[in-house]
This record gives structure tokens, C-alpha cells and sequence, in this order.
């Protein structure tokens, strides 16, 4: 006897609350131009802000981190002697983090002038 039940051709696509999800995009697909052009236009904006103590601050402890992490498991150095050395240079890398943010930032400043004065 063969069997009844059809075996369904799209999974269901409701969660356990019930509510069901639209599974990608379901507007209209952007153009090559359109995606292109928002991309650009984000890094351009993200950019032309003025560099900030706070960011530098970030970055700096992110690489601080890692550089314990690298002595510890790659000099094989002892804990609190890759503590110490992270410190001096999170207080290293603070300064030359902002500064070279702050000479890129000029230099692209500069340029815009440039650009826009011709």
C-alpha cells in the first residue's frame, strides 16, 4: 500500500514561540552600484571623524592582551612578569596608537582640502 503522507518540499520555518522568520533579505535585491557606494560611503564617514583617546585606549588594551597572552605562551615567560611588561606597554601603546590615528586623520583632512579646492 503506498504510503499518504507526502513528505513536505520547504522546511517549516516557526521557532518554538511560533513566530516565523523570514529566512535572507525579502526586499528587492541591491544593486552592485547601490551596495558599493554604502560601503565606500560608511569607511569614508567612519574616516573623517577625528580620532578619540577612548578608541586608541581600546585598541591599545586589545593588543596589550595579546602581547600577555604571546609571553606567556610563546616566551614561556612567567605570569606576573607578562603582566608587568603588558602595562608598560598598554602605556606605550596608548600614545602611539592616538597620535598615529591623529597623523592619518590630518593627512586625510588635508587631502579632502585638496581635492576639493581643484
Amino acid at each position: 500500500m503506498a504510503s499518504t503522507k507526502r513528505k513536505r518540499r520547504t522546511k517549516h520555518r516557526g521557532n518554538a514561540a511560533g513566530k516565523v522568520e523570514t529566512r535572507g533579505r525579502t526586499g528587492r535585491k541591491p544593486e552592485p552600484a547601490d551596495r558599493k557606494t554604502s560601503t565606500r560611503q560608511a569607511r569614508m564617514d567612519r574616516f573623517s571623524r577625528p580620532p578619540t583617546l577612548r578608541s586608541a585606549m581600546q585598541r591599545s588594551g586589545i593588543a596589550a592582551i595579546v602581547f600577555v597572552f604571546a609571553m606567556i605562551l610563546i616566551v614561556h615567560q612567567s605570569i606576573a612578569a607578562s603582566i608587568a611588561l603588558g602595562g608598560f606597554v598598554l602605556l606605550f601603546y596608548v600614545p602611539l596608537s592616538y597620535y598615529t590615528d591623529l597623523f592619518f586623520y590630518r593627512r586625510r583632512q588635508a587631502k579632502q582640502l585638496e581635492k576639493g579646492s581643484h
